[in-house]
Formats: C-alpha cells, sequence, structure tokens
C-alpha cells in the first residue's frame, strides 16, 4: 500500500462501507417476514428499470473488461470494442423478442424454461453446461485479474489478494441474494462510470498534457493501426477479431448467448416489476454499453503509446522478462494517477470486480438450488431450506475459484481466452434456445442432440482447423449444430403427412432455392474473378449462403407437424413501447455512426 497516499486510503474505504453498508441493509429481513426463495433469488420482482439497466452493466464489466479488454486495446486497438458496442445491438434484439416469451413463462432460470419448451434432460445438462463455465471460467477469471491488478498497484502478493476480492463480495451478496447484488449494483456503476473516465481523463492528459480532448486525437496520430474496428486479413490479431464477422458472423452467436440465454444477466430482467420496466432497462444499459469503450479501452491504447514513448512507470510495471504483458496496461495507469484520484480509480475498478463476483455467485447458486438440489434431491424443500442451500453454493463456488484462479496467471491475453473458452459451448446453448423460441417444429431429442454434440464439435473443429478465428469457427459450429436440430426433429415427426398438400410451402421452398441457386452463382462468379474468401465481399457472400442453406431446409421441413410443447405466443407478445421504440433507435443510430467513423 506504499503507491496509495492517505486521501486514497480513505476513498478506498469510504466505498467499502458504503457497499457493505447499504448490501446488508437491503438484506435484512423484515419483521415478521421469512426470505422466500424469490426474494433470494429475484429480488422478490420489484426491480424497476434504471436497477436493472445498471446491475446489467455492473455484472456484465469486471475485471474482464477493466484489465483484459484494456490489454486487448494494447495490443490490438479499437476493435476489441465490437464486443462493446454490438452488445448494445444484441440487448434491443433481446428486449424485443426475448424478454417478452421469458417473462409470459414467468420463470426463475433459464433451464427451467428448457424442460418448459423441451425436456428434464435438457434442463439438465445445460445446468451442468452453465454451473461449469461459471465456477471455473467466469468465476475464475474474475478473480484472477482483479488480484492482478491489486498486485500491481498495491503489490500484495496474488493468492492473498484474491482471498481479499472474494471475502469482499462473500460479505454483503452471500446473506441477501439477489436483493443486496441489485441495489449495491447501482452504486457500483457509479463508482465505476466516474472512477473509469477519470482514469481516461488522466490518461488522455498525459499523451497530450493539459488537453484530454487534444489527447484522444493525439492517440490516432500516433497510434492510427489502432482505431480500426474491421480488421484485414493481413493483421497480426485477424484470427481474435476476424474483419467483417465481427458484424455478420460469430459474434452474434456470442452477444445473443451471452445476453438473451445466460443466467447471470437475464436474472435481472427476470425480476423486473414488469415487462416494460425490463425493456426499458436493457436499453440503459445498451447506452451504458457504448459508453464502455471509453473507459476499458481507450486507457489500454493509451498505455500502448505511452509504453512506447518510454514512460518508465508505463515500461516498468507492464515489462515480464522484456516483453509488456497486455493484461497489466490498465494497473500501470493507475500508477500515475494523483492521490485521490487513484482511490477513486481502484475504487471503480474494485466496484466491478465485486459486483461480478456476486452475481456470478447468486446465478450459480440459483441454478444449482432450482435445478439441481430441487429437482433432484428434494422437490418439497422450503423457502428457508432453499434459499440455505443458495447461501451454501455461493460460498463453496467462490472457494472453487479461489483454488483454480491462479492458474490463469500464463496466459497472454486473458480476455480472449474466455472469449474462445466460452465460444466452445455458446453455438449450442444459443441453437437450443433460438429454436426452441421461434421453430416449433424443434423437438427434445432435437435439442439433447444438439447439448451433448456441442462440444465434441467445437474441441473437433479446434483440432483440425486451430489457424481459423474462434468466431468464424462458432459460426461453423451453429450452422452445423442447427443441421442436427433440424435433422433430428423432423426424424421425430417423420411418419406425419400433414400439409402434404400444401401449394403455397411449396410455393416458399422453390422461391427460397432459387435464392440460394442466385447466391451460389454470385459466389462461384467472385471466387473466378480473384475474390478472397477472407475479403468483406467474400464474407458477405458465404454468409448469404450458409443464411439461405438454412432458411431452404426450415421451409422444407415447414411440412412436419408443430411439436406438443412448441411455444404459442401472438405477433402482440413483441409490442413495444414508446421509451423503448425511441431509446433503441437512438442506439441503432449511434452505432452506425461509430462504425462509419471507425471502420
Amino acid at each position: 500500500m506504499e503507491n496509495f497516499a492517505t486521501i486514497d486510503i480513505i476513498v478506498f474505504s469510504i466505498y467499502c462501507i458504503i457497499i457493505v453498508g447499504v448490501g446488508l441493509w437491503v438484506s435484512r429481513d423484515k419483521s415478521g417476514h421469512e426470505k422466500t426463495s424469490e426474494d433470494y433469488f429475484l429480488a422478490g420482482k420489484a426491480l424497476p428499470w434504471w436497477a436493472i439497466g445498471a446491475s446489467l452493466i455492473a455484472s456484465n464489466i469486471s475485471a474482464e473488461q477493466f484489465i483484459g479488454m484494456s490489454g486487448s486495446g494494447f495490443a490490438l486497438g479499437l476493435a476489441i470494442s465490437t464486443y462493446e458496442w454490438m452488445a448494445a445491438a444484441t440487448l434491443v434484439i433481446v428486449g424485443k423478442f426475448f424478454l417478452p416469451i421469458f417473462l409470459e413463462k414467468k420463470i426463475f432460470t433459464m433451464p427451467q424454461f428448457l424442460e418448459m419448451r423441451y425436456d428434464s434432460r435438457v434442463r439438465t445438462i445445460l445446468a451442468v453446461f452453465w454451473l461449469a463455465v461459471y465456477v471455473f471460467v467466469n468465476l475464475t477469471s474474475v478473480l484472477y485479474l482483479g488480484a492482478l491488478s491489486i498486485n500491481t498497484v498495491f503489490g500484495i502478493d496474488l493468492h492473498y489478494a484474491i482471498f481479499a476480492l472474494a471475502l469482499f463480495a462473500l460479505v454483503y451478496s452471500i446473506y441477501g441474494g439477489l436483493m443486496a447484488v441489485a441495489w449495491t449494483d447501482i452504486i457500483q456503476v457509479i463508482f465505476l462510470v466516474v472512477g473509469g473516465l477519470a482514469t481516461t481523463y488522466l490518461a488522455l492528459n498525459l499523451v497530450a498534457p493539459q488537453k484530454a480532448l487534444l489527447g484522444f486525437f493525439t492517440l490516432i496520430e500516433k497510434a492510427p493501426q489502432h482505431f480500426h474496428m474491421i480488421l484485414e486479413s493481413s493483421h497480426k490479431n485477424y484470427i481474435d477479431l476476424p474483419g467483417i464477422t465481427v458484424l455478420i458472423g460469430g459474434m452474434w452467436i456470442v452477444n445473443l448467448n451471452y445476453w438473451g440465454c445466460n443466467q447471470y444477466i437475464t436474472q435481472r430482467a427476470l425480476a423486473a416489476k414488469s415487462l416494460e420496466e425490463a425493456q426499458k432497462g436493457v436499453v440503459f444499459a445498451g447506452y451504458l454499453k457504448l459508453l464502455m469503450p471509453l473507459i476499458v479501452v481507450i486507457p489500454g491504447i493509451a498505455a500502448y503509446v505511452l509504453y512506447h514513448e518510454g514512460v518508465d512507470v508505463i515500461v516498468n510495471n507492464m515489462n515480464i522478462e522484456g516483453t509488456p504483458k497486455p493484461d497489466k496496461a490498465y494497473p500501470a495507469l493507475l500508477q500515475l494517477l494523483p492521490p485521490g484520484l487513484k482511490g477513486a480509480a481502484f475504487a471503480a475498478l474494485s466496484a466491478a470486480i465485486v459486483s461480478s463476483l456476486a452475481s456470478m455467485m447468486n446465478s450459480t447458486a440459483t441454478i444449482f438450488t432450482l435445478d439441481i438440489y430441487k429437482h433432484f434431491f428434494d422437490k418439497n424443500a422450503s423457502n428457508k431450506r432453499q434459499v440455505a442451500v443458495g447461501r451454501i453454493v455461493s460460498f463453496v463456488s467462490l472457494l472453487i475459484a479461489c483454488a483454480v484462479a491462479p492458474l490463469l496467471g500464463k496466459i497472454e491475453q486473458a480476455f480472449q481466452f474466455i472469449q474462445e473458452f466460452t465460444g466452445l459451448v455458446s453455438p449450442g446453448i444459443f441453437v437450443i434456445f433460438v429454436f426452441g423460441f421461434f421453430w416449433k417444429k424443434a423437438t427434445a431429442n432435437g435439442a439433447y442432440a444438439v447439448a451433448i454434440t456441442t462440444l465434441p464439435l467445437s474441441f473437433g473443429l479446434k483440432i483440425m482447423l486451430p489457424s481459423m478465428a474462434f468466431l468464424d469457427r462458432m459460426g461453423i459450429v451453429f450452422v452445423l449444430l442447427s443441421f442436427i436440430m433440424m435433422g433430428v426433429s423432423a426424424y421425430d415427426h417423420r411418419s406425419t403427412d400433414e400439409h402434404k398438400d400444401d401449394k403455397l410451402l411449396l410455393t416458399k421452398t422453390l422461391f427460397h432455392f432459387a435464392l440460394f441457386l442466385v447466391t451460389l452463382v454470385l459466389f462461384l462468379v467472385a471466387q473466378s474473378k480473384g475474390v478472397n474468401v477472407d475479403s468483406i465481399l467474400g464474407k458477405i457472400l458465404i454468409h448469404l449462403l450458409v443464411i439461405e442453406t438454412l432458411i431452404l431446409a426450415l421451409s422444407a421441413l415447414s411440412t412436419i407437424k408443430d411439436d406438443k410443447k412448441s411455444i404459442m405466443y401472438g405477433t402482440h407478445l413483441f409490442v413495444t413501447g414508446r421509451a423503448f421504440n425511441i431509446g433503441a433507435s437512438g442506439i441503432l443510430l449511434i452505432l452506425t455512426v461509430l462504425y462509419a467513423v471507425f471502420w
């Protein structure tokens, strides 16, 4: 703590006291009221839109972004912002099409929805998937990256830092559940945004003294290669962000799976007062996502410029055996902040870490308690018993993550590791959900076949195509799993002859077949003219071929009957209010401008 002045310690201590105090205060049981499972896991279904939006961002933004994404900003530049900006567009889709279905079903967990739509096998296998990813990837990576920052700033041993973060998150969240997590997240976001912007401001001031705005343009001047959103195939980091694919390919699978089918994200919306509040909450979160690159990516680019200008503090704190370690970019910048602001910036970083830890613990506890414990071991478990099990699971999951976290120390860019590892299961989860939502013929056997083949298929392609960008590989896995879903579902309905003579269906199938042929001819012509498959035109044509192939297959399969557990809904379910529509339009307009400027 020798790097901190007294004022820094005071600022950070005030932050800790506020968070723990508010967390314990909202967690208290009212006189005569026993905390129910709905209170603990869904905050009593009483969250307003601003609490939902704040909690979504606090749950999402963690050390992965502050440390990992700043590290990727140092290594490859603004292009990494696509995870944040595309997420804003994704939240609009989730609010419009996913949340109405979830809230109408009145579910507590994502696996619970899967049993409603398919069967208990699908529910269980996906519950196990999520538990494994939350404990061994998400919790572990947040603990490691957070501890890395503490190690750099304070000089505290990595293992002690991991323990301190875990203890802090446990103190205020394990007792109160989602209620404590959601309401403290509002405060966390304030610290996160204000402290994060302060760090960015000071970093830009270091690049262009006394002129932060000029500092941004100085970054563009000194590191122009770091300000392109769409990377060329010749770029050394193309395998991480493969050009146009980030807009029309695998990135959509990553984002729609994360924001629309992920328990520790959607749990906030499930706890909303109403559908309208939930939808306004995700739009609010969308605007905060647009802001995030300014907080977590620009500092990484500033560190890149300062490193190459030979600023001693940056060089000394980032170098490992003479080579800069990107994930040390943000912690190194904290060393340059003046007294007071260093404490505020570190409070922002801590807010991001502990809020994410608390959210992940709560969601892990929710899935285990409701989808494993109650489903298999005690179907009649009382509210008191469910809450007790949830608290135990929160503690155990964090204990496991503490033991595994130090093993991530050998990874160069932790953020990219997290994305690729979760990408092994993302295509399968997304196929199961999107077909369950919008294809009434999808069967439980089809979903189960997708669930058990996802990991083998993803690992198999990773081994066979090691040089392919993982986002492109995810797209291929998604397509193959889609055909598995359609094939198995068609086999389940093989005996039906319903709609056999429907001329309209035949016409639709022929129309899509014609579109497929036209796209195929265009692709072959482009190939004959020397168009590279990695070029923008090449990738667009390939994706059009894939889309037309899937549509053609779905059209051909439209003669089979609907599954008995398919979701029945009218178009009225997807009608949104004026506030959502205006907010969503603003997000899409801003994104268009951003990509036009930084293409």
